[in-house]
């Protein structure tokens, strides 16, 4: 549950850093962020790992999703961390601070209205867009078209969430962007029409 407030709600046992969080967003309980950016109303569930990546408004992550999982060098000669976390191995040997840049430099992106189900993962450089679903347990390696409902290991489209047409009215609508007094206004009208109906009366 959000704060009336619109103050970010972050439950205990959350590590975050470089992080910023919009209104009414919500972190759950033993959930990681590091160079997050998560837009207005978005939250994620329990556990989840979350770094490198910026999330749209209204963004629903369950349980356990990953997001922008960290990689290891797979052309050196070993993948093994003391290459690149060398200080804790040697005292006169620094951290390899261009690996760690590069690491965050592959962020990943996750539109708004969007759903990834539990224990999905999304890997780094990655868009999803707009209105997509990805399917609990699906690992996503490829973009993910708008208002597209994806899932598998490795992922794979599924279908359209909405009929032809409908998904380019919605991104023009992009109700997103709405204030937060106009969709209480219309928070009747979320509840009770079908996208299509909900188009011909504000698109």
């Amino acid at each position: 549950m959000a704060n009336p407030s619109g103050d970010p709600l972050i439950h205990d046992g959350v590590d975050h850093v470089n992080t910023t969080l919009g209104r009414y967003t919500v972190i759950a309980t033993g959930t990681r962020l590091a160079q997050v950016e998560m837009g207005d109303y978005s939250y994620c569930d329990r556990c989840c790992d979350l770094a490198n990546v910026t999330i749209g408004k209204f963004s629903n992550l369950a349980s356990f999703v990953r997001i922008g999982a960290t990689d290891h060098p797979l052309e050196r000669a070993s993948l093994h961390h003391f290459m690149y976390r060398s200080a804790g191995y040697w005292d006169d040997a620094e951290d390899d601070a261009d690996w760690f840049e590069h690491r965050a430099s592959r962020r990943a992106f996750v539109g708004h209205d969007t759903w990834i189900g539990h224990n999905a993962q999304i890997k780094p450089e990655v868009t999803v867009g707009h209105g997509a679903v990805v399917a609990s347990g699906a690992i996503v390696t490829k973009d993910v078209a708008p208002y597209t409902i994806v899932g598998g290991v490795t992922a794979t489209k599924i279908r359209d969430r909405y009929a032809p047409g409908v998904a380019d009215r919605m991104m023009v609508l992009a109700w997103w962007d709405w204030d937060h007094a106009t969709l209480r206004a219309r928070l009747e009208d979320f509840r009770a029409l079908s996208a299509e109906a909900f188009l011909e009366k504000y698109g």
